[in-house]
């Protein structure tokens, strides 16, 4: 699930770490591409056969802190929150991504509205 894959992101690189590895699954590949297009992550690289298969993370620092400043959960799965594409707003006036699953995928913010679709808001990061 992506909040854990996000909260592991996010304690590896409070703890230093330089790579990550974690179970594979498509929606944390389609979220890690993402990240890495948009810059909070450094790469993404799929590894090992399908029974054992990990995506690897190679992790991103500026100053020697992590890139990533923090996260906000938005969908639960005690309460999902979706919206339209014109409800959508800026993250952190343009700095954050924000995530959503939409009909034709997994989009930022941005790129949803430019196509015009709405969908479940999954989370934000700054």
């Amino acid at each position: 699930m992506y909040t854990d894959l996000i909260t592991k992101i996010k304690n590896s690189q409070s703890a230093k770490k330089e790579y990550l590895k974690v179970p594979f699954s498509n929606m944390d590949s389609f979220i890690l591409e993402l990240m890495q297009k948009y810059g909070f992550i450094e790469s993404v690289a799929k590894k090992g056969r399908l029974p054992k298969r990990v995506l690897e993370i190679k992790l991103k620092y500026e100053n020697g802190e992590g890139y990533i400043r923090g996260t906000k959960f938005l969908s639960k799965s005690s309460r999902r929150l979706y919206s339209g594409y014109s409800d959508l707003k800026t993250v952190y006036q343009g700095y954050g991504l924000g995530v959503i699953s939409t009909p034709k995928g997994i989009m930022s913010y941005n790129e949803a509205k430019k196509a015009k679709v709405g969908g479940e808001m999954l989370f934000e990061i700054w």
